[in-house]
């Protein structure tokens, strides 16, 4: 079983910041506990490439977070 913490090749940048600004848009505050939810729930199936893309997002709504904090 590959590691779910190294860097996923089939999602690239792009998809990643769509499918984040998808989560904040629907979910808010809570968008990268969602990503997470779904990380999670990929692996215990053993869906390991889907769990990193949905961790991979999860990292990319953090950075997005502090982002917009350090702006202010």
């Amino acid at each position: 079983m590959a590691n779910i913490w190294q860097p996923n090749p089939a999602i690239n940048e792009l998809e990643c910041d769509a499918m984040a600004m998808v989560l904040e848009a629907r979910h808010g505050f809570h968008a990268a506990a969602v990503a997470d939810f779904f990380a999670t729930w990929h692996n215990g199936r053993g869906d390991v490439d889907r769990s990193t893309a949905w961790h991979n997002v999860a990292v990319w709504v953090r950075a997005r977070e502090r982002d917009r904090l350090e702006q202010d």
